[in-house]
């Protein structure tokens, strides 16, 4: 299946309607290795205003497309869900954040911790994100 057409189904899935941009912000994200601020964006999509990268990016968290992460840094960064993820708190995972490089990462293998909450409580989302170094700062920094 050719890449365009994979990211036409994304779009699809979510009721989305394909746009030249929207398909290319898509595929910035789904060819991402980490987890992406508007910035980040904003350096990688030249040629796309910052209005319209928002628009998409806010387009996009209401249908479930991707996830956004507070990591502390002061910027909400961006992450392509899994196609069965409907953001519901069972399908919440873990994040890192690299204290040296300023990288976000998803670790979809690691799902949230359960929290049991006091009676009356209802949770809506959970933010766990664990800080540290990712193994390219680590290995830079071993002796």
């Amino acid at each position: 299946m050719s890449e365009e057409k994979t990211y036409l189904e994304l779009l699809a899935r979510r009721d989305i309607k394909p746009t030249a941009i929207r398909l290319l912000v898509l595929k910035e994200l789904a060819l991402a290795d980490r987890a992406f601020s508007l910035l980040d964006l904003e350096d990688r999509l030249v040629t796309v205003d910052k209005s319209t990268l928002f628009r998409t990016l806010t387009l996009f968290l209401g249908h479930h497309l991707i996830h956004a992460i507070d990591d502390g840094s002061g910027s909400l960064k961006y992450a392509l869900c899994s196609s069965e993820c409907d953001c519901e708190m069972d399908d919440l995972h873990t994040h890192f954040y690299c204290e040296a490089c300023h990288r976000t990462f998803c670790l979809k293998q690691v799902h949230v911790p359960r929290v049991t909450l006091p009676e009356g409580f209802t949770a809506r989302s959970v933010n766990f994100v664990v800080k540290g170094l990712c193994s390219d700062c680590a290995r830079r920094r071993r002796p």
